[in-house]
């Protein structure tokens, strides 16, 4: 009797081992993959069931946490919206997060490792900090005059800090209200469905993620290219340009807007913008080194963040000589985003020394405790300083003398270039209207911000629309509003 009892008390002790094991199993080595398992809900009740952390601007929040009393009980709500919406995204129970709300999810969402008291807590606790802030390098009044400015065309304006690389704006006309995609229900799809189904794309954000065909504000960085190689030495010489100038290898004769092309020079072709002269000018600098040079400028990067991703900008690097010559002029394949001008604006103006542009300035706990700072640093030298100050001089004698009048500024240095990009088939589709720019204020060291504006306004009569007339205006704007801070 007793070896049976011996018996039966050493399986019940082994099943015992055994129920801890497996308890222990599941709870340390299986526990990642149950909780990330998509029938498991308990991560999604956790996540919302506390307020989520902040995106600031200026110091005020541009967002909030309302308390619905349901299983998924916080839902995302936002101040200004529309105004704000190309820099938080949205951050949607039912769609997930975008832009901002989804690359600081860890920090607003409470789940970041260094929100915690020590090291290693949240895995030893399993504990969910209280979500953290994220606090923005953009400016409200420079946001709005640029969204004020656009007033509801479709288009997009990018504003940095040249001697940092903040962004001071960011934003893409027409927008929406990420509010409406909070919470869950018919509501939320319908928004969904309906704003993903709008003519307009409000959801798209122009400034980052849509490319353009430059148009002529490209014309300063072929102009970069040319000094920098040394095919033009001096700015101000008449050039050797044909005319007619017939692109390399075809019958195709390459009209000007302007009159007095004729053998101007590089000064005068940026003033007056002329697009043979630079056509010619990137044909003599040759592929490899006008590669070599948009590069310098981020074209062609896959992997640049702000930290939301932003659209690679393109310029091709196998060409034959008449579609470099048309590339050089911001056209045949070459496209841009918005950002992508305002950095180009930006090297200028920043003397070659092109700082890498970002979003956030940082992140803290609720508190106010910074978890993590971001600085200003260098993404590349775009040119030598010496070609820096010549290209301003003649961004300046753009605004001042030529094409970009209207964005003038009493009393202020500023530097300019107007674009027209032709598309469609045959060009026949309504011309894109830029302008990049850079302003800095008398007594100042250096330029306050550089400024890129694009408008695609498809309501518009072809003849009406340029980039000195529809987009030199909303620069200046955004100038002004960057100026006053």
């Amino acid at each position: 009797m007793i070896r049976c009892i011996r018996r039966a008390a050493a399986l019940c002790l082994l099943l015992l081992v055994a129920l801890l094991l497996n308890a222990a199993r599941i709870q340390v080595i299986d526990a990642d993959s149950l909780d990330h398992n998509p029938a498991n809900r308990r991560l999604t009740i956790t996540r919302y069931g506390q307020p989520r952390g902040n995106i600031l601007v200026d110091g005020r929040s541009v967002t909030g946490s309302e308390d619905t009393g349901e299983q998924l009980r916080y839902e995302r709500t936002y101040r200004n919206g529309p105004l704000y919406a190309p820099v938080t995204g949205y951050a949607s129970q039912t769609y997930g997060t975008s832009l901002l709300e989804y690359t600081e999810d860890d920090v607003l969402s409470g789940t970041d490792p260094m929100l915690a008291p020590f090291p290693l807590w949240n895995d030893i606790t399993r504990a969910q900090q209280p979500g953290g802030n994220v606090v923005t390098t953009v400016e409200d009044a420079v946001q709005r005059a640029a969204y004020d400015g656009l007033g509801g065309r479709r288009g997009a304006v990018a504003a940095l800090e040249p001697a940092t690389g903040r962004v001071l704006a960011l934003v893409s006309t027409p927008s929406y209200d990420p509010g409406l995609l909070s919470g869950t229900g018919s509501s939320v799809t319908d928004a969904w469905r309906r704003l993903n189904g709008a003519e307009s794309r409000p959801m798209l954000n122009r400034a980052i993620r849509q490319t353009y065909p430059p148009g002529s504000t490209f014309k300063i960085v072929t102009a970069a290219a040319a000094l920098d190689a040394g095919v033009v030495t001096d700015p101000h010489a008449e050039t050797d340009t044909p005319s007619p100038y017939v692109l390399p290898g075809t019958t195709t004769t390459l009209p000007n807007e302007s009159r007095g092309c004729e053998q101007a020079s590089l000064a005068e072709a940026i003033r007056i913008s002329c697009n043979t002269v630079m056509a010619d000018l990137g044909v003599r600098v040759g592929l490899a080194d006008m590669v070599e040079a948009v590069e310098k400028f981020g074209f062609n990067d896959t992997g640049l963040k702000i930290p939301p991703g932003v659209a690679k900008s393109n310029f091709d690097t196998r060409m034959s000589e008449d579609q470099l010559a048309l590339s050089s002029i911001g056209q045949f394949d070459t496209t841009a985003t918005p950002l992508q001008m305002a950095m180009v604006a930006s090297a200028v103006a920043n003397g070659g020394d092109l700082k890498y542009p970002y979003l956030v300035d940082r992140t803290t706990t609720r508190g106010g405790a910074t978890v993590r700072q971001n600085g200003s640093r260098t993404y590349q030298r775009a040119m030598n300083p010496r070609t820096a100050m010549q290209l301003r001089e003649m961004m300046v004698d753009v605004v001042e003398n030529g094409t970009g009048s209207n964005a003038a500024i009493d009393g202020v240095t500023v530097g300019g270039k107007t674009g027209t990009a032709q598309h469609g088939v045959d060009n026949t589709g309504t011309p894109y209207a830029w302008f990049i720019s850079w302003a800095q204020a008398p007594g100042s060291a250096q330029p306050a911000v550089a400024v890129a504006v694009v408008v695609e306004d498809a309501a518009a009569r072809r003849a009406d629309i340029s980039g000195g007339g529809s987009a030199a205006p909303i620069a200046r704007s955004v100038m002004r509003a960057a100026l006053r801070d």
